[in-house]
């Protein structure tokens, strides 16, 4: 049988390596993937290719989808399609009908959707609800990240909350690093003697990395520490100037993109999560599965429900600077057990998740 996967592309993102360690885990079991692409590019793409069919669709934008997916699946004719981030989710539904194909379509969301586009205006707005709206109703399973993000787009479509199901992302026990890798990681901490605090994400505007500076900075006041951005985006140019601005940085290292961060979580003292809004929050899990102390923000969905509302880990307010530094100040200050949050990262590994997906696709 086969399980196809729609995304834009494959660039180095939360939704991406999701979906990629799902289709590892649904190729365990037999499956045959493809991963369906609005363009064929990004940070993953290798490792898509090394073990899976790639079908690039050559769509510049989402609504040239529709018409170039119909082709696929009436050639292909894959038992079914994931289709994850809106509006890929709503081009996908529309596909499958144009086709009148018997390809099953769960659609997937993976972000807090009335959070990312607030402000976009009224009908922005009314387009996503009504397009929502008859997505939920057309895909065979709709689904989200949390039971945050599935409750807000059961609102915005109008449904009841049981109607979007929950399905929480599959994060792998990565295997340990070389010795070579761990100490590639050690090596961007350049003071032995400072505890190390690790941030990683995208510089997008919903993480707040700003924040993460400033509660930083006070951290830094009271104790000698290092702050490890591990990611890349546009905003790092902007996120560089404020380190400069508020003094601190030669202790802010901004160590770009890695596909494996296990090594960094292994080097670093305490974990730290500055969003605004998450859908899920990847990175917690794999900060627990490394045994390593988590601070973050209690934003809408995720956060609060991997760590339980506080007891795999601490949760401050959004946009609290003062909390989030007196925090991290805590979390430094107070032993851990590592094997507890190892033990509430493995309720999300990736047969577990892959299990729910292939019951709601194939009951």
């Amino acid at each position: 049988m086969t399980i196809s996967i729609l995304l834009p592309d494959l660039r180095g993102g939360g939704a991406e390596r999701v979906n990629l360690d799902l289709a590892h885990e649904f190729a365990r079991q037999g499956y045959r993937v493809v991963f369906v692409l609005m363009r064929a590019e990004g940070e993953f793409l290798p490792e898509a290719r090394a073990a899976f069919d790639v079908v690039d669709l050559k769509a510049p934008r989402a609504r040239n989808v529709p018409t170039a997916l119909a082709r696929y699946l009436r050639t292909d004719r894959p038992d079914a399609l994931i289709a994850s981030l809106w509006p890929l989710t709503f081009a996908a539904v529309v596909a499958q009908k144009l086709a009148r194909s018997g390809t099953k379509v769960m659609v997937v969301e993976h972000s807090t959707l009335s959070a990312q586009y607030r402000g976009q205006g009224h009908l922005h707005h009314a387009g996503l609800r009504l397009s929502l709206a008859l997505e939920t109703r057309l895909a065979d399973v709709a689904a989200a990240v949390s039971s945050g993000a599935a409750a807000d787009v059961a609102h915005l479509a109008f449904r009841r909350a049981d109607r979007v199901r929950v399905l929480n992302n599959p994060i792998p026990r990565r295997a340990a690093p070389s010795l070579a890798a761990q100490s590639a990681a050690n090596a961007f901490w350049s003071a032995a003697d400072s505890a190390r605090i690790l941030s990683v994400g995208s510089f997008k505007e919903v993480k707040n990395n700003p924040l993460m500076l400033r509660a930083y900075a006070r951290v830094r006041r009271e104790r000698p520490a290092q702050l490890m951005m591990l990611g890349q985006g546009d905003g790092e140019a902007a996120l560089r100037a404020l380190a400069r601005d508020l003094g601190i940085a030669d202790d802010v290292i901004f160590a770009g993109f890695h596909p494996d961060p296990t090594p960094f979580y292994q080097s670093a003292d305490v974990f730290v999560l500055s969003s605004d809004y998450e859908g899920f929050g990847n990175v917690i899990v794999e900060a627990l599965a490394n045994g390593l102390p988590v601070v973050s923000t209690e934003c809408p969905s995720g956060p609060a429900e991997i760590l339980k509302d506080g007891e795999f880990g601490t949760l401050v307010p959004v946009r609290d600077e003062v909390a989030l530094a007196h925090a991290i100040g805590h979390s430094l200050d107070t032993p851990s057990d590592p094997e507890k949050l190892c033990r509430r990262a493995a309720e999300f590994a990736p047969e577990i998740a892959a299990r729910r997906y292939l019951d709601l696709l194939f009951p």
